[in-house]
């Protein structure tokens, strides 16, 4: 019987409130800049998405250059009429 390895994928987390700047910041395990100005999904993708009291929670991306997933938390509430 032969055995197969399973390699599962290290979730990484990031909170948001302690990055200075725009947001952006490096991959935990590859080091590619991942940044929220970034819509073409080249570098990350979202994998899902969290949602409490009509506030973004969390989001959970999948880096395209390593496939670590990184949890991103700390996201500020908005004003309101924003």
């Amino acid at each position: 019987m032969k055995k197969t390895v399973v390699e599962r994928s290290m979730m990484y987390s990031v909170d948001l409130t302690k990055i200075d700047g725009d947001g952006a910041f490096p991959c935990p395990k590859c080091g590619v800049m991942i940044s929220p100005d970034d819509e073409t999904e080249e570098i990350y993708a979202i994998v899902e998405t969290k949602v409490k009291d009509d506030e973004l929670a969390e989001l959970i991306l999948v880096c395209n250059n390593c496939g670590s997933k990184i949890r991103l938390t700390g996201f500020l509430p908005q004003p309101e009429g924003s």
